[in-house]
């Protein structure tokens, strides 16, 4: 091992990471064009053997508690109302399939605001702050800039996203 660049090994990181999130994206759009059947996104279930990995939900992907950076299905976070700071679960079976699991719901609070659209990004301006909202959560609202909708953020108000709870 000691022979092995680190430049060798920092571009095997690299692809292992690229191959994970190429993986969850595949997941992500099979259960959109099949439908949120569990057992069609992952056979993994709480007793398949595997690796379990706890994290923390940033607004589009679960820190691990390993410090790496786990995609999170964009229409699992919408459906699921995920929050920025909420504790997930994440298993990955044996076989590769990821299964998330929101186990620790942080406090939040609901606020109603204006959709935008900026640079291509959505956001929600309430209370004089700009909140980054989910594109999977938009479209299943069928939400447009300068709609009034309603979202969830940490009670605490610290976040830079929300999740949107309905277009008003």
């Amino acid at each position: 091992m000691a022979d092995v660049p680190d430049k060798q090994i920092k571009r095997l990181r690299s692809l292992i990471r690229e191959a994970e999130t190429n993986l969850a994206a595949a997941n992500e759009l099979l259960v959109s064009l099949v439908g949120d059947d569990e057992k069609i996104v992952s056979i993994a279930r709480d007793d398949t053997l595997g690796k379990v990995i706890e994290g923390v939900f940033d607004g589009q992907n679960m820190v691990g508690s390993d410090g790496k950076t786990y995609p999170v299905p964009a229409n699992y976070a919408s459906k699921s109302k995920l929050v920025q700071g909420d504790i997930l679960k994440l298993t990955i079976s044996d076989d590769g399939a990821f299964l998330y699991k929101q186990i620790g719901p942080v406090p939040r609070k609901q606020i109603v605001g204006t959709l935008n659209l900026e640079n291509g990004h959505y956001l929600v301006n309430a209370s004089g702050k700009n909140y980054r909202v989910l594109l999977a959560s938009v479209t299943y609202f069928k939400a447009k800039p300068g709609d009034q909708v309603s979202v969830n953020i940490p009670e605490d108000g610290n976040s830079e996203w929300a999740a949107l709870e309905a277009a008003l």
